[in-house]
């Protein structure tokens, strides 16, 4: 049956903030360990139009920890894996997806302005730093997720404003980076971040202080990583309820 899947979110939150849910437009960078998750909690909670953009194709190594990523999908393009497990939960979604890589370069090909909500899940410190620049400067609501990798405490997770997010290597990195450049992002806007940092104790990673222009490779966990890209998704969950219901 038609959005059967919604009944139990739209008993806690009525029909008007379910209505709202299926309305807007979710643009998501990054499909990956917290992007994957986020894509699935917001599609669960009745979600209907989402945009994923992410470059990558499945490999070995993201099986550990991210939703669409099986021994049996490894090789395939992640945009159009995770588009086919979010239309197995809801048919009935508009899944668009967008195989290329945001930067300064392609940051014109997104046309962000035609959305509600912008979620930042990408892990290049360079992209990401560049993505909140245009995404703050937007008329969408923008939420942001720092690293979730050298993790393994959930109880650390947290969220809070941009300029109030301390312990963070990523979020320093950004914000000194602006303070060098005398460049700003649009509005104050709220990140899932996390100040735990642990060694890579089964060989060497690197630092994300160190990685402007390439993912990070360090070791991730799936409950961390889970526990973001769902923090993501609930952000917009409860900016959209607290604007019908206050």
């Amino acid at each position: 049956m038609e959005r059967e899947y919604a009944k139990r979110t739209e008993l806690l939150v009525g029909p008007d903030v379910m209505a709202r849910l299926g309305e807007v437009r979710v643009l998501l960078f990054g499909c990956g360990g917290v992007g994957s998750w986020c894509a699935e909690g917001l599609v669960r909670s009745g979600i209907r139009h989402l945009t994923l953009v992410d470059a990558d194709r499945i490999a070995p190594s993201n099986v550990n920890r991210q939703l669409m990523a099986t021994p049996r999908t490894v090789g395939q393009v992640k945009v159009e894996a995770l588009r086919e497990r979010l239309l197995e939960i809801a048919p009935d979604a508009e899944i668009q997806t967008l195989e290329k890589r945001f930067s300064a370069e392609t940051a014109g090909e997104f046309e962000m302005e035609g959305y509600d909500y912008i979620l930042d899940a990408i892990d290049s410190l360079k992209d990401k730093s560049e993505l909140i620049l245009r995404a703050t400067h937007t008329g969408a609501v923008f939420f942001c997720s720092m690293g979730a990798a050298l993790k393994v405490d959930p109880e650390q997770i947290r969220v809070a404003e941009f300029w109030n997010v301390r312990g963070c290597p990523l979020g320093a990195a950004i914000r000194k980076k602006y303070k060098q450049n005398h460049t700003w992002p649009g509005h104050k806007f709220r990140c899932v971040y996390d100040e735990e940092v642990l060694p890579n104790r089964g060989g060497e990673g690197e630092s994300e202080t160190d990685l402007f222009d390439k993912a990070q490779l360090n070791g991730t966990t799936a409950p961390v990583t889970a526990i973001f890209g769902m923090t993501l998704a609930g952000l917009v969950v409860k900016d959209v309820y607290q604007k019908i219901v206050g």
